[in-house]
């Protein structure tokens, strides 16, 4: 046992981070994501939503300091009037653990897809909300 290790860190996500170095991603992937988006490294969490899987890796997780968006979230299909409810969730957490938040961008399905295969793992959840994936870069602890 280790002390102040959330219990729903699992260890291979613990290991995972621990592994990643400066630039490397890591995937936060809803129920309805594709295995075709994903990279062979995965994590299965899917019983939990994305945004207390997101606390929790953020108080390990730095995001990378050297780029202007270290975070990408996947854009709403042109034409769909949905509004992801949940980003701004992502925000308050982001601006929890990092001092100028998630700084995100968006990408269109098919660039997220692309990013995402190329991730150094992901953690797939059973988060139910649309448009929650989420791609982080790993920054340094400085």
């Amino acid at each position: 046992m280790l002390k102040n290790i959330p219990a729903l860190m699992p260890p291979e996500l613990m290991k995972i981070m621990l592994e990643m170095g400066h630039g490397d991603e890591l995937l936060l992937c809803d129920g309805n994501y594709p295995k075709f988006g994903c990279p062979e490294r995965c994590v299965r969490m899917d019983g939990h939503g994305i945004s207390e899987i997101l606390e929790m890796i953020l108080q390990f997780f730095p995001l990378d300091a050297y780029v202007e968006h270290p975070t990408s979230l996947m854009a709403v299909v042109a034409g769909d009037p949905y509004k992801p409810e949940i980003w701004e969730e992502y925000r308050a957490i982001g601006n929890k653990h990092e001092a100028k938040g998630l700084r995100e961008e968006t990408l269109e399905k098919p660039a997220f897809y692309e990013k995402g295969r190329h991730c150094y793992a992901c953690v797939a959840t059973g988060e139910k909300a649309l448009y929650a994936n989420v791609i982080l870069k790993k920054g340094v602890v400085k």
